[in-house]
């Protein structure tokens, strides 16, 4: 994931690594692009020289692929929230399909199983399936779920939190700060011409500060729908002692997002981000939380709960951490209208998982070194 991440943020810059022109973007697409096509890359493998004749050719071949492949997901992903409806016309009936029988062919195990570097989970997963005796066919589509899974909301979130710590000079501050010091104390320091970052899980494990404002993004814009059945008759009690009885059978849907995430009695003034929420005075992780004089279990809950929560919740932390961590020790990034209002949430993806804006932010970003 690494290797992946850095070579894509440092595709675009040029062989001068001096060179301290800004480079302008739209933040959600730059986020959404270069943390898809390293995650990936990442699960799915890479290209190997083999095939292509040298490394160069490889690397070149996964680049375009990944851009491929990202515009092609961008476009299923616009179309999902209804297709998941079942409200989609005709015409984005037939390119949903379209798009999915290319997904299919793309991920399939025949072109998966040639490349090199592929994730032990990848590899876990198509071995589950053939044991239990599903065809090759339908492990092929479910390569494409396990995209979509992995890949469909770390993106999303690391714009909301590159864009906040913009808005937020304090916030960036303090990140850029542990960061740095983290990047010292392993012994390593970005500068020209120098090698690649080696962030390990052990530097990723020294952040705090980083870890509640993930935290507090999450919070913020994760709204995911939790869907539960109830096994047997029982009395649910709700906070304001009003109480509900739920029958064997009956099927029940939780919104933590307005329940628990903007509750304003257990995060005050909950529409406003604030870096530190998740912190204590000593600066270790917060997890008192009260309602009503008591503490609640479950202050935030952008995974989910109980059994059914995300299986994949430690790859895409990982994930986002690593992007925005090399954001901060690689790059100066800014606004390019230091007045711009936050983006409001495209409402058509209530309960799809993290957020989307509703429309694009244009940043520019530069080599700090």
């Amino acid at each position: 994931m690494m290797s992946n991440l850095q070579t894509l943020m440092l595709e675009n810059l040029g062989s001068d690594t001096n060179q301290k022109t800004w480079t302008e973007d739209g933040l959600f697409n730059h986020c959404y692009n270069v943390v898809f096509r390293a995650g990936y890359l990442a699960l799915y493998g890479n290209t190997t020289s083999k095939t292509e004749g040298d490394e160069e050719k490889a690397k070149a071949k996964d680049r375009a692929e990944s851009e491929k492949l990202f515009n092609e997901f961008r476009k299923y992903d616009q179309l999902f929230p209804n297709l998941v409806y079942g409200v989609l016309p005709p015409s984005g009936r037939r390119e949903a399909l379209r798009l999915m029988r290319f997904f299919w062919d793309f991920l399939s195990m025949k072109n998966t199983e040639i490349k090199d570097n592929i994730s032990g989970w990848i590899w876990d997963m198509q071995n589950m399936r053939k044991e239990e005796g599903m065809s090759d066919s339908m492990i092929d589509r479910y390569m494409f779920v396990l995209l979509w899974a992995a890949q469909g909301n770390t993106g999303p979130s690391s714009f909301w939190l590159l864009l906040y710590l913009m808005k937020h000079p304090d916030a960036m501050e303090a990140l850029r700060k542990e960061v740095d010091t983290v990047l010292k104390e392993s012994g390593q320091e970005v500068r020209p011409n120098g090698p690649p970052v080696n962030l390990t899980h052990e530097m990723l494990m020294k952040t705090p500060v980083f870890d509640s404002a993930v935290e507090e993004v999450l919070r913020l814009v994760a709204a995911p729908m939790l869907t539960r059945s109830v096994v047997q008759e029982m009395t649910l009690k709700m906070a304001d002692r009003r109480e509900f009885l739920l029958r064997q059978g009956d099927r029940l849907a939780v919104f933590p997002y307005i329940a628990v995430h903007i509750d304003p009695e257990i995060h005050p003034d909950p529409l406003t981000f604030k870096y530190d929420r998740f912190l204590t005075p000593e600066g270790t992780r917060k997890t008192d939380f009260y309602k009503g004089g008591k503490r609640v279990k479950y202050y935030s809950m952008p995974w989910g709960s109980g059994v059914s929560m995300c299986p994949g919740r430690f790859f895409a932390i990982n994930e986002l951490k690593q992007f925005v961590f090399l954001m901060l020790v690689y790059f100066d990034f800014e606004l390019i209208n230091p007045e711009e209002e936050t983006p409001q949430i495209d409402r058509r993806r209530w309960g799809f998982g993290t957020m989307q804006p509703d429309r694009e932010v244009k940043f520019r970003y530069r080599l700090r070194y």
